[in-house]
């Protein structure tokens, strides 16, 4: 039988795994655009999209993906393009 220190012990230890194998939380992400391959954007994207997914070209820059915050104006993306915290207008659907 265990006692109330073990269960005590055994308690803390599955909370600490749990919380260590947690998804990222959407309030250490950020919205940026001109990153989504086409097809893969988030919600809403702007002129030429409906939602998810309804990006036409890659890049489309009025389309957006969540990404860790922070990190979207620094991404590597082809041909020089930057990601933006804002819509951009290049690469549009047309």
């Amino acid at each position: 039988m265990m006692n109330t220190k073990t269960l005590a012990v055994a308690g803390a230890l599955a909370a600490a795994l749990a919380a260590s194998v947690a998804p990222v939380s959407a309030q250490s992400q950020e919205k940026c655009f001109g990153v989504a391959l086409a097809g893969q954007n988030g919600c809403a994207a702007g002129e030429g999209t409906t939602c998810a997914g309804s990006s036409k070209v890659d890049y489309q820059g009025n389309a957006w993906s969540l990404v860790p915050a922070g990190t979207c104006t620094t991404m590597e993306l082809p041909e020089g393009r930057m990601g933006s915290l804002e819509a951009l207008d290049r690469d549009m659907a047309g």
